[in-house]
């Protein structure tokens, strides 16, 4: 319609029995537009919801193991990863150090190297191995397939 007075415009809307919605209010002149607010509402809403419906969450499933662990205790844990990674799901691979473990971190590291080595079919590092506390912690991302 052009540029109209804000009387003009709310007269305009009251005819019509529709709301006189401002769309950019920061614009100079500020831009408005003549429709029904509650559907405009509805609509906005909708589109959300749809967005929401199509988004996938990613969960981060954790597995602990200790730098001790047994070969096929190992295993298993590693059977647990790729069936986390294959849904999709990130994995956060911890080793627990507790009491003298701490001084050999250098075991816990090649139990990692090993468990990733293992699953680099079905997923990559996001960050390589870091000691948090007592924890040396690598999460692992699943491929995009």
């Amino acid at each position: 319609m052009g540029i109209v007075s804000t009387k003009e415009a709310q007269t305009l809307a009251r005819e019509r029995n529709l709301d006189l919605v401002k769309i950019a209010p920061k614009g100079n002149p500020p831009v408005c537009r003549i429709m029904d607010y509650g559907k405009y509402r509805f609509d906005l809403a909708k589109k959300e919801k749809e967005a929401r419906k199509k988004q996938k969450i990613i969960n981060v499933k954790e597995i602990r193991l200790s730098p001790n662990i047994d070969k096929h205790d190992l295993d298993t844990k590693t059977k647990r990863a790729i069936k986390f990674l294959k849904d999709g799901d990130k994995v956060k691979i911890s080793v627990r150090f507790r009491g003298r473990e701490m001084a050999h971190t250098e075991k816990g590291n090649e139990l990692l190297d090993g468990i990733v080595q293992e699953l680099k079919d079905y997923g990559e590092t996001e960050k390589r191995a870091k000691l948090e506390g007592k924890n040396l912690v690598i999460i692992v991302t699943p491929k995009q397939m």
